[in-house]
């Protein structure tokens, strides 16, 4: 286990290291947050947002739960939504799920974990409403995965419904949510092709995906 200590070393070399590639770096991103893209993202140590995707520090507005919910009643979710799209006028919002999820796997199987019993309830809201679909799944990792699949289009249509997003798009903002599942096994990023522009879009785009996955073979 590494001591606290080592930490801050670590802190010190990262940030040698910025400066001598880019001596202004620092300075930069003192000075203006301007990203364009809100991660909404789980908890996961093993799922860094920046470095998924290949953007420095400053490029990317991030948010992150166990088993990345978004429910109308999480003042938390919704106050840093409401931020990225009205303040920072971010054009994309990115709901990023991860396969493997241990909350979604929890969730899942009624396993029992304390607390966050309650807050992985919403999971298991998506669970019994797909509850064939999943249950034709003979093996329980393809199970746990395609209800991480579920449980990120749900959010997109959550997202979608909320009064921040409503109103940016009353007034003519350009905003889209995009739902992606991230691998752990090779660090890709699978595009659930439930992206929407609109409330409408969000429903469809979520039907769509939901009858394509009931098409599919386990």
């Amino acid at each position: 286990m590494k001591a606290i200590h080592e930490l801050f070393e670590n802190n010190r070399n990262w940030s040698e290291r910025m400066r001598e590639d880019d001596p202004s770096f620092f300075r930069r991103l003192a000075n203006q947050q301007s990203p364009e893209y809100l991660w909404i993202g789980c908890s996961d140590s093993r799922v860094p947002a920046n470095q998924i995707i290949g953007l420095a520090p400053g490029e990317v507005f991030v948010h992150r739960n166990v088993a990345n919910v978004v429910v109308h009643t999480d003042l938390n979710a919704l106050s840093v939504i409401q931020y990225a799209v009205d303040v920072l006028q971010v054009k994309h919002i990115l709901v990023v799920g991860h396969y493997g999820c241990g909350g979604v796997g929890a969730a899942l199987t009624n396993r029992r974990l304390g607390l966050i019993d309650n807050w992985l309830r919403h999971v298991q809201d998506v669970r019994d409403l797909h509850e064939p679909l999943l249950d034709a799944i003979e093996e329980p990792a393809k199970r746990v995965n395609r209800l991480c699949e579920l449980n990120v289009m749900q959010q997109v249509v959550n997202i979608s419904q909320t009064s921040v997003l409503r109103e940016a798009w009353e007034r003519g903002q350009q905003v889209m949510i995009h739902g992606w599942c991230y691998s752990l096994a090779n660090g890709l990023v699978s595009n659930l092709d439930v992206s929407a522009g609109s409330r409408n879009e969000a429903i469809e785009g979520y039907r769509d995906a939901v009858s394509r996955l009931r098409t599919q073979r386990p």
